[in-house]
């Protein structure tokens, strides 16, 4: 009977291999080619051309493309750096967590889509994952509302970046996106009986501060949590 595949490339043990490859080779490689031609784009046959090697060799070190993916995401999370996190308030840590995983999902956008279809348990997707719920825990959060209070956070800057994303691969031009954000106004005031509270509100509708609107927001979801906390002035 065949042996059974890991459902991960995180289960399956490592063997020794020649060192013309390795699994930090060959996830640094995908990056590269995903963030050239997108998640479409990745075949073994193209990454083993990046790589100068044949594609039946990269068979020794990955099952399959999915295992790729699986490195890819996470050596894209290896951007997010969390120096100078540490003994900071709770609420400066997150951020400051959030802010940069948002960063690296601009700099990847094929990211926040691949991160949803596959489990996170690469040693840099888990050094996240572990400060952060250190973090929520540390000010008293526990059981469900914790991994609750974790979902809506990452879902928050996930959903916001794969819409800032898409957002920007198709409005490229500043001059015309400004026109569009103008006539978006103009057509709401211009409606105003019809929708009078959007019309009252045209001109923060039309913000092009992606940075100002993510934080407020963010900051917005944590005034929440923090009104969960077993002591809400708990730093």
């Amino acid at each position: 009977m065949a042996e059974e595949r890991p459902p991960a490339i995180w289960f399956a043990e490592q063997r020794p291999r020649k060192p013309r490859l390795s699994r930090e080779r060959i996830a640094r490689a995908a990056v590269a080619v995903l963030d050239a031609d997108g998640a479409s784009g990745l075949s073994m046959r193209r990454l083993a051309a990046r790589l100068d090697v044949s594609a039946m060799s990269l068979y020794e070190y990955v099952g399959s493309k999915e295992d790729v993916l699986d490195l890819a995401v996470d050596e894209a999370f290896a951007g997010v750096e969390l120096d100078g996190i540490d003994g900071v308030p709770w609420r400066e840590a997150l951020t400051q967590q959030l802010v940069r995983a948002r960063d690296v999902m601009k700099q990847h956008p094929w990211l926040p889509a691949l991160m949803s279809t596959r489990p996170l348990l690469g040693p840099n997707s888990l050094a996240l994952s572990e400060r952060f719920y250190a973090v929520l825990t540390a000010v008293g959060l526990e059981g469900h509302r914790l991994t609750a209070v974790i979902g809506a956070l990452t879902y928050y800057v996930q959903g916001w970046a794969a819409t800032e994303n898409f957002w920007r691969a198709v409005h490229r031009d500043p001059a015309r996106e400004a026109q569009l954000r103008r006539w978006t106004q103009q057509h709401l005031e211009s409606r105003r009986e019809d929708y009078p509270t959007l019309a009252q509100h045209a001109d923060v509708v039309g913000t092009d501060d992606f940075d100002a609107s993510f934080e407020l927001g963010l900051a917005t979801i944590l005034d929440g949590v923090e009104a969960q906390l077993p002591d809400a002035g708990t730093d």
